[in-house]
């Protein structure tokens, strides 16, 4: 029976990490975890949202399943954990672990299979931030990402040494407003972000992608700064402005998250108890970091879709190790339930991970998926039981405030197909990435892709069928 400590950040990204090679910010901590273990190259989300995602990682399930499509869709404006759906901790805490949940949780129902819990209400806040502490509301005074990483030592203080536990650590950073510890305030104050290439797309053959003019970062995060932003720059200085503030701030509140998660493996090394932990780090989703124009999350272009995940068990894993093999979110909750030793539930739809988890060299287990499925919701429950005459009133609200309507797809190692299914013009896109790694131009209505759509229209309909995703 490993321990496990699983690890969760909120918009972090493969592109803010020194592991995957990114330059800044520094994340010497997130790094020894890949050092120490795997790194996966190609990981992904299945739904590039906090809520469904989250509720996805507990489950080893996707959206339609465990039941949570949005952030906070339903009837009654919520939607909960379908309870037919075991999650990890509760079946750790079934086998004798001592189970803890600290930080934020972003579910709209109290926590389940967790010995104990204390957490962000909803998105929480970055100063003097309440916490839902086992059902009761209290304030600590102090910085939100240093309160969580307190609160996990504090739970792991209490373990008894021969106790398995697991520990949900989970943080609200990087999440807007991109709020860092007065510590880190000027923090790369003399650094020039770079542009992601495609900085001033022009959607020139996605049509949809243009229509989504809340998620340009220019417009929506300028109230975050208010005063702050110069006058009289002109539309492209100002944008640039943004830009720069934007991920400096985002910087800064992921060097206080490194600094956190180091102070946890730091005690699992001094405990002696970090050989025989499994360790996982990942986000929900990834982000839009001026990719497109844009912030946020949502579409299921790569920035959103794709996630960084790395994990390390050093008395099983070799250290230093990566693989390219196609690895989604839902196949977090059967890995730690494999390295646990606990039987993975019939109704878990992901895959372990732990064959991949070996010497870079080694090759991808026989039958390891050739492609991954991806389907976001959160617009479609706002036609659900709506009277045409209600929908026909002048400013009926479609979509949510970022304006993306509904879409599943497939990716492949090279490919990719959407498909936008939901209210207005039914929208398919096809990508090469190896020759448009920036999905830049969509290929679905080229002559010589047939074959290709083709091909990927029949894998989406083989694994929306595999997965039980009807319409």
């Amino acid at each position: 029976m490993k321990n496990i400590l699983f690890i969760m950040t909120d918009d972090h990204t493969v592109n803010e990490m020194g592991c995957y090679g990114a330059e800044l910010p520094p994340t010497p901590n997130l790094d020894r975890i890949a050092a120490q273990g795997t790194r996966f190259d190609r990981a992904f989300c299945t739904n590039a949202l906090c809520a469904p995602s989250r509720a996805t990682v507990l489950t080893g399930c996707f959206s339609h399943v465990h039941g949570i499509r949005g952030n906070s869709e339903g009837a009654d404006g919520v939607e909960t954990l379908n309870p037919d759906v075991p999650t990890f901790p509760a079946l750790l805490q079934k086998a004798g672990y001592r189970t803890g949940l600290v930080g934020k949780y972003h579910i709209r129902q109290a926590p389940g299979g967790f010995d104990h819990w204390i957490i962000h209400p909803g998105q929480g806040e970055y100063f003097d931030p309440v916490f839902i502490d086992n059902g009761v509301e209290r304030t600590i005074e102090g910085y939100a990402t240093d309160i969580t990483g307190d609160l996990a030592l504090e739970f792991l203080d209490g373990i008894a040494p021969s106790q398995p536990f697991c520990l949900v650590y989970q943080f609200k950073a990087p999440h807007r407003p991109f709020t860092p510890a007065p510590r880190h305030a000027n923090l790369f104050a003399d650094v020039e972000p770079q542009k992601p290439p495609t900085y001033n797309d022009d959607y020139s053959s996605r049509a949809l992608a243009a229509v989504a003019e809340d998620m340009r970062f220019d417009v929506s995060l300028a109230p975050d700064y208010g005063d702050e932003i110069p006058t009289g720059l002109s539309c492209e200085a100002r944008k640039d402005w943004i830009f720069r503030r934007f991920m400096q701030d985002r910087w800064r509140t992921i060097v206080a998250v490194d600094e956190n998660v180091g102070r946890v493996l730091d005690w699992l090394d001094e405990s002696g108890r970090a050989d025989d932990t499994l360790v996982v780090y990942t986000s929900d989703h990834g982000y839009f970091l001026g990719d497109h124009g844009w912030y946020d999350k949502r579409f299921m272009y790569e920035p959103a879709m794709r996630i960084p995940l790395v994990a390390c068990c050093p008395c099983v894993v070799p250290a230093g190790t990566h693989t390219e093999a196609l690895a989604m979110n839902v196949d977090i909750c059967p890995t730690i339930l494999d390295f646990a030793g606990i039987d993975i539930p019939s109704a878990v739809q992901g895959r372990s991970l732990r064959p991949l988890m070996a010497d870079s060299g080694t090759p991808t287990p026989q039958h390891w998926r050739e492609s991954v499925y991806y389907a976001y919701y959160e617009d479609s429950w706002r036609l659900r039981d709506r009277p045409q005459s209600e929908m026909a009133e002048p400013g009926f609200q479609y979509f949510t405030p970022h304006r993306i309507g509904p879409h599943r797809g497939v990716r492949s190692s090279r490919y990719k197909l959407i498909e936008y299914f939901g209210e207005g013009p039914h929208v398919w896109e096809f990508f090469d990435l190896q020759v448009d790694p920036d999905e830049l131009v969509n290929r679905y209505d080229d002559p010589a892709s047939q074959h290709l759509v083709a091909r990927l229209k029949e894998e989406l309909r083989r694994l929306r069928q595999q997965y039980d995703d009807a319409d």
